[in-house]
């Protein structure tokens, strides 16, 4: 049974396997594609839709808590490759 997670974009639970989990690194959010990178993890569906809504309300901040602000303009443009 895969592990079930919630997606920060629309906080809906869906196995861990169907996210994409999410790390910050020197203050930028980096896609965690293996989900192998050392440090607290975000969960997010891999969707132009959720990961708006997460960035819009600004929940990867929160759930990784992080407590100042997060570079997520390479995060975005890394997002839309999907590889």
């Amino acid at each position: 049974m895969d592990p079930v997670r919630t997606c920060v974009g629309c906080r809906a639970r869906a196995s861990r396997s169907s996210l994409l989990r999410v790390v910050a690194r020197d203050g930028a959010l980096i896609a965690d594609r293996g989900a192998s990178l050392p440090g607290r993890g975000a969960w997010v569906h891999d969707t132009d839709e959720c990961v708006d809504a997460a960035l819009r309300r600004r929940a990867f901040g929160r759930a990784l808590r992080v407590s100042g602000p997060l570079d997520t303009q390479d995060f975005h443009i890394d997002h839309q490759r999907k590889g």
